[in-house]
């Protein structure tokens, strides 16, 4: 990209009243460059079926571009007009819960023929209007895409088609991979293959999960090729994906293959919301950008973030500037408020955007503004920003799916893969390492780049993979791996050896038992007891929590570096540390509390020959040091002060360094 972009969705098809005027005055006036438009508005357009009218569209390109403002297009294919589903009620998804009812957004199924037809209709009739507007810099595919859950009978027939072609037409095959032998669930034709909403499998539940991300991911390919028909050279191909969610963004989303959908797209983008007030840590923000960025390891968009959103998010003072530079201290190279005004109506009446319902310059757009046009200024030294980091994280969409079926902590369901993650994201974003992501697609060819990698909770993995990581250690790597690693294969099926399948040669332990903790204390061995952590040494309680692998070392190389603390249990490590051929491997076999959980991924990067850069010195924890290198080959370094306290920055650079805010040059030794 040649510049920094921002601004927000702009619905004028949502406005009480005509106001383009005003707030393209506004938003020029805050410095913003770019409005996203068209994705949620198909029934505006084309009130009946075949009669369209994009005189909204029209009316706000045309004046958006003689205002100088740019344009995302987004496809309108994930909320349907009511004439569709009046036609054709089966577009309307069928689930676990039965056909849907019309009203919300995301009901369709996504494979339907007469939802396609009339929707690649759309696409092309959208495209051809809209993209030869010299402003229309790029299409959004659809929003935050998924599978919406789809399960009727054409979507099983794809299934069984998938599975056929799968095992070869081989059902012995299929029922030995899957167990179906048990309760009776066998399958001895494929035209008896039984309705999958229903299975207790969870090898023929997940498979079935897998298909149906595989169909999202179809969709993606369908409609990139229909919109490249009508692309400039110039114009870009993206998609806002999500994550998971927790009140906010949390973790890698299972219902969507968002490495296989980011091969799709020419620009890859992502909606990021987060706590804000007191809970803004910037963590969610980073973990967001990290994931995304790794996708395609390029810089990437922020589709949608909140300005006001929530009650509960509406900004403290300088929080806004401060969540804007911390997308970019990720590799953002746009970021787009959801969305310009607050509306007057409907579901998202209380979801505010930059203007509240009364239009009026308010707190949140003052601080836009700040942003906006200090990136008019020095955005040219922000954009395109690049990473250089030397630790990943291995995510698994498959991992995830397997605890879903079999839950962590057991009957209580309270503890899943993605609180895995983000404890093992948070400790690393607590000890100040940056790191990118990978996914078991390329996991194999990627990892030698990185010094250490860390697996959460990789409870589904397949041989190759497994391998994979066992000789990245054997020749020379260093991994951190979390309990509930290597335990069954790609379909969920147990591992019937050694367990860690495959990585207890790597790890330098085995286990049979496991339980959840109840009562147990941890205490600290080997070189983590002299470490000066009082936690990791003993001089508090600490204690096992969620789950716990009861682990036997194999062999004397296998520091034991914590212990179960507990009458029965006492025995067995609960943490080792093994060197295996040139690399070294630390297993964790319970969880454990934040601050140990620290200790522990320290003492590992310590192993790989890492440790946090010093030449920074924050007065706070709170303050977050992020890096990266821009066009002009110059470091650029965010100091990112999460508190609500003024804080100091020690500068020990071996040279002078330029503040771009202010312009001041700041000294080796200065504080800032």
């Amino acid at each position: 990209m040649s510049k920094l972009y921002y601004g927000a969705a702009y619905y004028d098809e949502y406005m009480p009243y005509e106001r383009l005027d005003q707030d393209i005055t506004m938003m020029r006036r805050a410095g913003m460059n770019v409005v996203r438009i068209g994705e949620s508005t198909w029934s505006t357009f084309e009130p009946q079926e075949g009669v369209f009218d994009f005189s909204h569209l029209d009316h706000v390109i045309e004046a958006f571009g003689g205002a100088g403002i740019d344009v995302i297009l987004g496809t309108p294919t994930y909320a349907i007009p009511t004439w569709m589903v009046a036609s054709y009620p089966d577009v309307l998804a069928t689930t676990r819960n039965g056909r849907g009812i019309y009203g919300p957004r995301q009901i369709m199924d996504i494979t339907n023929k007469a939802y396609l037809f009339y929707a690649e209709r759309a696409i092309r009739k959208m495209m051809e209007h809209c993209l030869p507007y010299s402003n229309v810099i790029g299409v959004q595919i659809d929003n935050e895409t998924k599978a919406y859950g789809t399960a009727g009978h054409n979507v099983q027939q794809g299934f069984l088609k998938y599975l056929r072609e799968k095992f070869g037409q081989d059902l012995d095959a299929l029922n030995h991979e899957f167990g179906l032998d048990y309760w009776s669930n066998r399958i001895n034709s494929w035209e008896d293959f039984p309705d999958v909403r229903g299975t207790i499998n969870a090898s023929l539940g997940a498979e079935f999960e897998k298909y149906q991300r595989s169909l999202v991911t179809d969709f993606f390919r369908w409609q990139r090729q229909i919109i490249e028909e009508y692309l400039r050279p110039d114009q870009f191909i993206t998609h806002n994906t999500d994550f998971n969610w927790k009140g906010y963004s949390y973790g890698i989303n299972g219902d969507t293959d968002a490495y296989a959908n980011a091969q799709q797209l020419t620009i890859v983008g992502t909606d990021i919301y987060h706590p804000s007030q007191d809970a803004l840590t910037g963590m969610e923000i980073a973990f967001g950008g990290d994931v995304t960025r790794s996708l395609k390891k390029a810089n990437y968009f922020v589709l949608e973030t909140e300005a006001q959103g929530f009650p509960e998010w509406l900004p403290f003072d300088g929080q806004l500037r401060l969540q804007a530079y911390s997308h970019l201290a990720s590799g953002a190279n746009l970021v787009e408020y959801w969305h310009w005004h607050s509306l007057h109506n409907a579901i998202e009446t209380y979801w505010k955007g930059v203007l509240s319902q009364d239009f009026k310059e308010n707190d949140t757009y003052r601080a836009a503004s700040v942003v906006g046009n200090e990136w008019q200024r020095i955005g040219d030294h922000l954009v395109n920003l690049k990473k250089h980091n030397h630790v990943a994280i291995l995510v698994s969409n498959e991992a995830l799916t397997a605890l879903n079926w079999f839950p962590i902590d057991g009957m209580r369901s309270s503890y899943h893969y993605n609180d895995v993650l983000m404890e093992v994201y948070r400790a690393l974003y607590e000890l100040g390492i940056e790191c990118d992501f990978l996914w078991p697609q390329n996991a194999a060819e990627e990892m030698g780049q990185y010094a250490l990698v860390l697996i959460p909770a990789l409870y589904a993995a397949s041989e190759e993979l497994l391998l994979a990581i066992d000789r990245y250690v054997r020749e020379g790597g260093h991994v951190f791996s979390t309990f509930k690693t290597a335990f069954a294969n790609e379909h969920v099926k147990v591992y019937s050896d050694e367990t860690p399948h495959i990585l207890s040669k790597a790890f330098g332990v085995a286990y049979s038992h496991f339980t959840v903790p109840q009562n147990v204390g941890l205490s600290a061995g080997g070189s983590l007891a002299k470490r000066p952590n009082p936690q990791a040494a003993g001089e508090a309680e600490i204690t096992a929590s969620h789950f716990m692998e009861l682990l036997e070392p194999l062999d004397e190389d296998a520091e034991v570096l914590l212990r179960y603390d507990h009458p029965s249990w006492g025995r067995y490590a609960a943490a080792v540390h093994h060197p295996y051929g040139i690399g070294e491997a630390t297993y964790l076999g319970c969880g454990v509390s934040g601050g140990l959980l620290e200790e522990i991924i320290s003492y590992a990067l310590e192993h790989a020959g890492l440790s946090p850069a010093r030449d920074l010195l924050p007065s706070s924890r709170a303050v977050k040091i992020r890096r990266g290198t821009n066009d002009y080959g110059k470091e650029i370094i965010y100091c990112l002060n999460y508190s609500g306290q003024e804080v100091s920055v020690r500068s020990l650079l071996n040279r002078p360094a330029k503040e771009l805010l202010s312009g001041k040059t700041v000294a080796a030794g200065e504080t800032i």
